[in-house]
């Protein structure tokens, strides 16, 4: 597939910085991956195992980054079962600064010249009406996959933080932090909620050595036998005082506890603490994906985008 430049850790704070700047005009025209967490999460997680088939292009204008495109090309994934599974297809996330519109049709390209041959699925945001066009101009269709209960594509939701209901935990159960509970308690929490996973020690020491992660915004639920039965992350972004929770999970054996519940409102009082006025979280927007959206609905959050899923077959040139 030829020789590409490949995303690196400094490529990601420029992202970010250009997520913070559309996120201070147009909340709502953020993709879904594109996001100030969800970039240093998915960077941070899975550089060291798949950074390999990561090629990507910036845009700049006036030294300032206004366009960035992120492909993820067909790779092996090994799983905490010890399963492994072939991708293979190719996705691509990307975000252009509405003041550029026009460069999406560079992204689209540049994605085609990159993934050639191989079919190919994009999430742009469903807001984004100008992107939507010049998609659809490339031969980029709704993905069938998406439609219906079974869809996979992703909601983000929002709420502000100026009330905030004071969380109540289950008796014997406690609030940690990563830096009190430490790296082999925050890895175990998050395999045991996501199990089977590509997640591990590695993958939380590149999570940790990213520029915006914080050890006292990344939060825990002991249980009374020690066992951290839920954890998120939160991502603090200082220039617009948001803050966003990816991930957000508990263990199979402590739902339906209120856990998810309190975890959710004791870390919008650490944000609100940390200077955060507004929250954001994602969730599978789907019928058939009720469940985080009940529990992101219960504490205050309500939609405020979501994504397009697209796709461009093999045979569609």
């Amino acid at each position: 597939m030829g020789t590409f430049e490949l995303v690196t850790a400094a490529d990601v704070q420029l992202m970010q910085g250009l997520a913070q700047r559309v996120t201070a005009i147009r909340p709502e025209l953020v993709n879904s991956d594109a996001s100030f967490g969800e970039l240093a999460w998915i960077w941070g997680k899975g550089h060291a195992s798949d950074g390999a088939s990561w090629p990507r292009r910036l845009w700049f204008a006036g030294g300032e980054l206004v366009a960035w495109s992120w492909a993820a090309l067909p790779h092996r994934v090994r799983r905490s079962d010890g399963s492994e599974k072939d991708v293979t297809d190719a996705y691509l996330a990307y975000q252009v600064h509405p003041g550029h519109a026009g460069l999406v049709d560079e992204v689209i390209d540049w994605y085609d010249g990159t993934a050639a041959d191989i079919e190919r699925t994009v999430m742009p945001s469903a807001a984004d009406e100008f992107a939507l066009k010049r998609w659809a101009a490339h031969g980029y269709e709704t993905d069938p996959a998406s439609l219906g209960d079974a869809g996979s594509w992703t909601q983000l939701n929002e709420r502000d933080l100026t009330d905030v209901d004071q969380p109540v935990l289950p008796d014997g159960f406690r609030f940690r932090t990563a830096d009190e509970a430490g790296p082999e308690a925050a890895v175990q929490a998050h395999l045991d909620a996501w199990a089977p996973s590509t997640y591990t020690a590695e993958s939380y020491q590149g999570v940790r050595q990213t520029a915006t992660y914080r050890g006292d915004l990344h939060i825990l639920v002991e249980a009374p036998d020690g066992t951290m039965a839920s954890s998120t992350i939160m991502w603090l972004d200082e220039a617009n005082k948001t803050a966003e929770f990816e991930p957000v999970g508990t263990h199979p054996g402590y739902r339906r506890l209120g856990l998810g519940r309190a975890m959710l409102l004791h870390g919008m009082h650490l944000a609100r603490a940390a200077g955060a006025t507004h929250m954001t979280v994602a969730c599978l927007g789907a019928l058939g994906h009720p469940k985080a959206r009940g529990l992101f609905y219960s504490v205050g959050f309500r939609e405020l985008s979501r994504d397009a899923p697209l796709i461009k077959t093999k045979t569609a040139g």
